[in-house]
Order: C-alpha cells, then sequence, then structure tokens
C-alpha cells in the first residue's frame, strides 16, 4: 500500500503526467491494419506536413485522421499555447478495440462469420 496522505498520493500520481498535447479517437470503424497504413506515412513530420498527406491520401482511415489531428493542433494551440508552425507528430499509433460479429448466409445452409474491427486511434504531438 502506497505511503502517504491520500492528496499527496494523487499530487504525486497526476506531476507524472503526461503534458504533451494528444488527441485521441476511440471505437474508430476502421481495422489497425487499415489505419496504421496511413499512420506510418504522418509519424515524425511536421504538422502542416503532415495534414498535407492525409488530405491528399485516397483511403477511408485518412479521413478519420484528418480531424484527429486537426484536433491535436487546436489542443496544443489552446490548451497548452504552443505554436502551431514547430508541431511534429511525435507518436501515432492504433490499437485493437471490440470486433463486431455478424453472420452471412452461404450456399447449402452454412454461415460465414464476418468481423467488422474497430480501433482506438492515437496521436501525440511535441514542438521541435
Amino acid at each position: 500500500m502506497a505511503k502517504g496522505h491520500r492528496t499527496q498520493i494523487k499530487r504525486e500520481r497526476n506531476a507524472q503526467k503526461d503534458t504533451r498535447p494528444s488527441a485521441k479517437l476511440s471505437y474508430a470503424r476502421v481495422s489497425v491494419q487499415k489505419a496504421c497504413f496511413v499512420l506510418d506515412a504522418i509519424r515524425g513530420k511536421d504538422a502542416q506536413t503532415a495534414l498535407g498527406i492525409v488530405t491528399y491520401n485516397p483511403r477511408y482511415a485518412s479521413t478519420l485522421i484528418e480531424k484527429l489531428l486537426k484536433s491535436a493542433i487546436a489542443n496544443a494551440e489552446n490548451n497548452n499555447g504552443m505554436d502551431p508552425s514547430k508541431l511534429y507528430v511525435e507518436e501515432c499509433y492504433a490499437n485493437k478495440g471490440p470486433t463486431m460479429k455478424r453472420v452471412k448466409p452461404r450456399a447449402q445452409g452454412r454461415a460465414y462469420r464476418i468481423e467488422k474491427r474497430m480501433s482506438h486511434i492515437t496521436i501525440v504531438l511535441n514542438e521541435r
């Protein structure tokens, strides 16, 4: 069990909190593999270049990631007081979410399972 008063424990836990600006999209209706194609293209790039990449990327996941990236840039500007021109994508990843299971009828009375996958996409920015 932790030592110290409850407020002291909370103060120490909050001091270790990550202060980098970020945005998270939970339960996105796109598989992790498909989201990672777009995320790999923007990882390490500056924010404006990354925005240009996702704007002209034809994949469906890029529309979701574009909105998420704009949100992360707005969070950095408004909450952390950072300069948007100095921002870059430090981390971006997609974690596996729950899977919706559906059934598709097939020939001779069989049923095939269809798995509609979801993901949790996170973008973390930082200043250069």
